[in-house]
Parts: structure tokens; C-alpha cells; sequence
């Protein structure tokens, strides 16, 4: 099948979803790389260039400090360039002893090690704050809909028949987490597949101790996606009087903004480490093509649903940023790190093997995500 024709066919145009993944990302990047250089720019660093994408330029400007602000024609991330890096990687830097004595002070090398530490960090935590901001922002402006955690139906022969749950039972506890709503429980039921869960749930007025493991099972949405999911067999009330629009005041948002943030990391996280020990297929991994489609599909649920998938991304974005791997934020922060234990920093050399090192292993990632999307989007 050719590829171009695959493109325009699975769900839609081409164009109907590089528009969403371009807005989407270009958002998230702009993001991540304004928290480098707030911070540098606070930290008296001059900064040469700030770019989004790569690549030859499109369009730029100047502003009165001498920054390039620039958009580049590859749109698949972007970068801040301090006075003293020698590529856009700041995977290396100039020997001050080459530069002007008035530029010598302005050098993100001359910084003090928190503060450089902190430049590095400021990046990624930009990217936490702004998914926190958005999630607040949909929380308190937009409401969230809210189902009570009653069970309606049962599916014959499922594991909450074997567990023992009735319709009417509302579920009040899981493993220790208070649930106050269905999407509560069924968040973490769909994350824990074949996983023994313990269950507290309110029947006619008494508390009943029930335990119960969700069935690994691949469900289709309405796209056509298939994921794999953990599933009880429970079905949603139905009744008018279990549904309410709620929306919070901004500090409960706010609060509720965080606990979405670390609710995205520590699955995120989790996923990863079930991959590794073998529980969970690496499949689930994607690729820019798979964003792409995503993006184009849930932006035909409209601006608010893209907006979430803003926030889980840019999330996502500074979680991996944070990764100990050399040409990462990550990375840098672990050379950092080794400095203050040593008391000086690495060998240029051995940060160029680390760098060296951690392109191979993101450029491997990329391979394996991009074949990922290839097999889902039936390229292959």
C-alpha cells in the first residue's frame, strides 16, 4: 500500500492531522524550550539562538539582547543556543580562552553548577507546570463530568461476577485509595491488568471487602485504535441522579492539576517498568506518526479534548526529558551530579563518549517507536 495514500485514508486527510500534531507540538516545544531560557537569561547567560524546529531557517528575528528567535523547517523539536555552545545540542562548548573578555561572563560554562543544574532542569519543569496550568484550567472553567462509582450492570462471566459484586454496590475504596467517582475506579482498573485488587464497597448501607483481578483485554475505540486495558466487566449507572457537572474552585483545581500530572508520570513510569520485567508489550510505545494520528483524531472531539492531549504530551515530554541519558536534560543533570560528587567535572572526553552514547540509544528509541507506529497504521 502506498504510504501517502495510507495517510490520507486512516480517519481522514493528511493535512487533518499534521495541523493538530504541528499545533500540539509546536506548543509543547515552545513550552519546554522558553523554561531554558527564562531561566539563562535570569542566570546572565546570553543566548544566541531560540528555535523551533531544525534545520534551515523559515522565518526569524532579532530581539535588542541579540537572541534569533527562528522557525526551522523540521518541526520535530527545537532548541536554546547559549553564546558558548557549539551546536544545538549543547553537546559541547567553546574554549573561553577563544572568546572576547566581555562574552567570557555571559557563558553558560562560567555559571556556578546550581546554576547551570538549574537551566537544564528549568526546561522540563516548564513543561510540568504547563500541563498543571491546562488541567486546572479545564477543572475549574470547564467543569468535570462526574458519575457515581454504583455498578449497574454486571457482564456474565467476568471477574467482577466472580468476585462477587451486585448491582447497587457502590465502590468506596480500592487497595487504600478512596474512590469518589466511576472514572476514579475504572482509571485504575484499566491500569491494572491481571493485578489482584482489594475492594471496599457500600451495600445497602454496610462495607463489603471484596477482591477482584481485571482481565487483560484489547478493546477497539472509537477510531479504531486497539489498546490493551484491564476490565472488570462492571457497567455504568445510568440514572440521571448519578451524574453531575462539577466545576472546582481554582485551588481545588489546582490541586486536582497536580494529582493529573502525577497520575500521567507515575503510569508513564509504570508502563516502562512493566515492559522491563516482561509484563507489558513494548507495542504500546509510539512515534511521531502515532502522535500525529492521535491528534488528528481527537481534535475532531473538539478544542477542549486537544487541549488534554496538550497537557498529557507536554507531561510526557518533560518525564522523558528528565531520562539520565546523554543528550537529554537528564543526562546533563547526571554529569552535574557527578561533578559535585567529584568536585569537578568530567573529562571532555568522557562526555563526548557519554553523548555519543545517549544518540545512539535515542536514535534507537526513535527506530523502534517509528516501526511501532508503522505495524498500528498498517504502513506495514
Amino acid at each position: 500500500m502506498d504510504i501517502f495514500s495510507s495517510l490520507a485514508g486512516f480517519g481522514g486527510t493528511f493535512l487533518g492531522y499534521l495541523i493538530p500534531f504541528l499545533f500540539i507540538l509546536t506548543i509543547v516545544v515552545f513550552v519546554h524550550e522558553m523554561g531554558h531560557f527564562l531561566v539563562a537569561r535570569w542566570c546572565g547567560v546570553g543566548v544566541k539562538a531560540f528555535s523551533i524546529g531544525f534545520g534551515p531557517e523559515i522565518f526569524g528575528f532579532n530581539d535588542r539582547h541579540g537572541t534569533r528567535w527562528r522557525f526551522a523547517w523540521i518541526p520535530l523539536g527545537g532548541y536554546v543556543k547559549f553564546i558558548d555552545d557549539e551546536n544545538a545540542a549543547s553537546a559541547g562548548q567553546k574554549s573561553l580562552e577563544s572568546m572576547p573578555e566581555a562574552d567570557r561572563a555571559k557563558t553558560f560554562q562560567g555559571k556556578s553548577l546550581g546554576q547551570r543544574a538549574a537551566i537544564v532542569a528549568a526546561g522540563p519543569i516548564a513543561n510540568f507546570i504547563f500541563a498543571i496550568l491546562i488541567f486546572t484550567a479545564v477543572f475549574s472553567i470547564f467543569g468535570e463530568r462526574i458519575t457515581a462509582p454504583r455498578v449497574d450492570g454486571i457482564n456474565p462471566g467476568s471477574a467482577a461476577e466472580r468476585a462477587g459484586f451486585k448491582p447497587g454496590d457502590l465502590i468506596t475504596n480500592i487497595d487504600g485509595t478512596s474512590i469518589s467517582n466511576f472514572s476514579e475506579m475504572q482509571r485504575i482498573v484499566a491500569t491494572s491488568p491481571d493485578r489482584e485488587l482489594r475492594f471496599v464497597v457500600d451495600r445497602d448501607g454496610s462495607a463489603i471487602d471484596l477482591t477482584a483481578t481485571p482481565e487483560r483485554k484489547e478493546i477497539t475505540d472509537r477510531f479504531g485504535n486497539t489498546f490493551k486495558i484491564g476490565l472488570l466487566g462492571i457497567q455504568r449507572s445510568a440514572s440521571p441522579d448519578d451524574w453531575t457537572l462539577e466545576r472546582h474552585d481554582p485551588a481545588t483545581a489546582f490541586v486536582m492539576g497536580v494529582k493529573e500530572c502525577y497520575f500521567v508520570v507515575s503510569r508513564s513510569l509504570g508502563y516502562l517498568y512493566d515492559v522491563i520485567k516482561g509484563r507489558e508489550d513494548a507495542d504500546q510505545l509510539g512515534g511521531p506518526l502515532r502522535i500525529a494520528q492521535v491528534s488528528g483524531q481527537v481534535a475532531t472531539a473538539g478544542f477542549l479534548a486537544l487541549l488534554n492531549l496538550a497537557a498529557i504530551i507536554s507531561v510526557s515530554i518533560g518525564l522523558i526529558n528528565l531520562f539520565p541519558i546523554p543528550m537529554l536534560d537528564g543526562g546533563h543533570l547526571l554529569f552535574y551530579a557527578i561533578e559535585a560528587v567529584r568536585g569537578k567535572p568530567l573529562s571532555e572526553s568522557t562526555q563526548e563518549i557519554g553523548f555519543r552514547i545517549g544518540l545512539a540509544l535515542v536514535l534507537m528509541l526513535m527506530i523502534f517507536a517509528t516501526w511501532n507506529d508503522l505495524i498500528h497504521l498498517k504502513f506495514l
